[in-house]
């Protein structure tokens, strides 16, 4: 029987994003993510329910969370649910399910924190305008089209 195990979620950041490094000096970062779940009560008044979510971000994407995210901005997380557990300093054995991302989507403006993303004004740096020097050899004619 085959298994499936994918997350995608999309919500905002409870939190500023935490980078540590591993050992062998992998870069790992943790997010808290809350997504709101809405349902009407008994009384027909729809109430917005939130989920709370810890997603763990491996090597570069994990470094760029931390430089470009912070609390309350937007973002969508496609992973897989992982099951970890350990013993605690007291002796307890303690558990907790979290979502390792495999691609993280920043979502809204840097400075707003929500919203659509911003757009690219003319004028902005030239770093996002696509190279076309490729093209500056070939024909002006349309005559080499094959359709």
């Amino acid at each position: 029987m085959a298994s499936i195990n994918r997350v995608i979620l999309l919500g905002n950041l409870t939190r500023d994003p935490e980078l540590r490094q591993t050992p062998t000096g992998k870069s790992v970062c943790t997010l808290g993510l809350a997504v709101n779940d809405r349902y009407k009560n008994d009384a027909g008044e729809w109430v917005d329910k939130p989920n709370f979510f810890d997603v763990v971000v491996w090597g570069a994407q994990a470094e760029n969370c931390s430089r470009y995210l912070s609390k309350g901005r937007p973002v969508a997380v496609d992973g897989r649910l992982s099951f970890r557990s350990w013993e605690a300093q007291d002796g307890s054995k303690r558990s907790k399910v979290e979502v390792v991302a495999s691609t993280v989507q920043f979502l809204g403006s840097r400075e707003g924190g929500g919203g659509a993303a911003a757009p690219v004004t003319a004028g902005a740096s030239s770093e996002l305008e696509p190279d076309t020097s490729d093209f500056d050899d070939l024909p002006a004619s349309d005559d080499d089209i094959p359709f």
